[in-house]
């Protein structure tokens, strides 16, 4: 999620395409020497793969870190815990949807069972931003992932609503990971692909763009700026590489899947960018492939808008989005669950509660469905198998 930034809409681009996973992002590392600003010794983590993390011979017991890429008490030098200020909307219009224990797959011990033909079960996984820790749990309790962290559930189908990266802790982690995923799980018979979420845009602005001035409708501003005030974390830029941002931009921004129509941003504004899945697809490549700035940041603003579907005109807006892509549902991440729910939570957790989300959100007359949950405010990241049981 994204906020400031001339308060407007925010970029999403959804699947990964023919790109190549490269070798370090295809098996865990498993412990080295890190130096200073990088992991600290002894971090190995499955999803933190980054070239140069391994040496041979240097893996010892105890040296993988089962959770976050940084060992418990300690984060990234340049790790900035960001505030949130978006507003709190007060409404009581959205219905929260607890996800049964019945419809739940199975535990990570005896991943989710998929047809011996034709695809498999499909997933979603709402707004990640670097909390690799947090990921990696929620995709075990689905039977996705195995304790070491590599693809278990066959044919299943995974997708990815965008936003890996600011805020928390190990975004570079996170790309790693479902990159690493993705080779596995197409090698089993399944996938796991992402749509591009807005921090992915301004990832990329920032590295491409850095502090050249563009025009934000309401005077000059830059990517870098942008990407600062919205949790950009220097751990992530430091470690960021020409791999991840060719595949942050092969990434779509549409994408229907057995009747739900994915996106990361619950806004109306891809329908300035194509009538058709595929047009507004190839129009966001293009985009970004011609690396102008002020056209970049035009794209990012507009998909960094929010709450179309919240209103009283919220299911006209979604069925309009249906008409022209397809699909009955509406699925994004991008709005989180507590602040659709007019919930106050800290981004940290500091009052050790933090915003109850048990699951994801269905509104707008029963047409979306809202999948971030708040994980940076202490909420919860939520992967949720699809169709949600009624």
């Amino acid at each position: 999620m994204t906020q400031g930034a001339g308060q407007g809409p925010v970029v999403r681009t959804a699947t990964l395409r023919d790109f190549r996973v490269p070798p370090y992002a295809q098996v865990p590392v498993q412990g080295h020497a890190s130096p200073p600003g990088d992991l600290h010794p002894g971090s190995a983590h499955p999803g933190n793969t980054h070239a140069g993390a391994a040496h041979p011979g240097s893996v010892h017991p105890g040296d993988v870190h089962p959770g976050n890429a940084f060992p418990e008490s300690e984060v990234p030098e340049g790790y900035t815990p960001t505030e949130r200020d978006l507003p709190v909307i007060n409404r009581g219009d959205t219905v929260q949807v607890t996800v049964s224990p019945d419809a739940a797959p199975a535990p990570a011990t005896a991943p989710a069972p998929a047809p011996e033909s034709g695809p498999g079960p499909l997933y979603v996984v709402g707004d990640v931003h670097g909390y690799l820790d947090e990921l990696l749990a929620a995709l075990r309790d689905q039977g996705l992932i195995d304790a070491e962290g590599r693809w278990a559930a066959g044919n299943a189908r995974l997708w990815f609503l965008g936003d890996f990266t600011d805020r928390g802790p190990d975004g570079i982690g996170v790309i790693d990971l479902v990159m690493r995923l993705s080779a596995e799980a197409a090698a089993a018979g399944g996938y796991c692909k992402a749509l591009m979420g807005n921090h992915e845009l301004l990832l990329i602005g920032a590295k491409r763009f850095a502090d050249t001035p563009v025009n934000s409708g309401a005077g000059t501003a830059t990517f870098q700026a942008a990407w600062l005030l919205n949790g950009g974390q220097k751990s992530d830029m430091d470690r960021l590489q020409d791999v991840h941002l060719q595949w942050m931009s092969r990434l779509d921004a549409v994408v229907e899947e057995d009747g739900h129509l994915l996106v990361h941003s619950d806004t109306t504004a891809y329908l300035e960018y194509g009538s058709t899945i595929e047009d507004v697809n190839d129009t966001v490549h293009e985009i970004l492939t011609r690396n102008d700035a002020d056209e970049c940041w035009d794209l990012f603003r507009k998909l960094t808008k929010r709450f179309a579907f919240r209103d009283d005109g919220g299911s006209t807006a979604v069925q309009e989005l249906l008409a022209a892509y397809g699909g009955r549902r509406i699925v994004h991440g991008h709005s989180p669950i507590p602040y659709l729910l007019g919930e106050v939570g800290s981004e940290d957790g500091e009052d050790g509660t933090g915003p109850t989300v048990e699951g994801p959100h269905v509104y707008a007359d029963g047409l979306a469905i809202a999948m971030d949950g708040g994980v940076t405010m202490a909420g919860k990241l939520l992967v949720v198998q699809l169709p949600l049981p009624h």
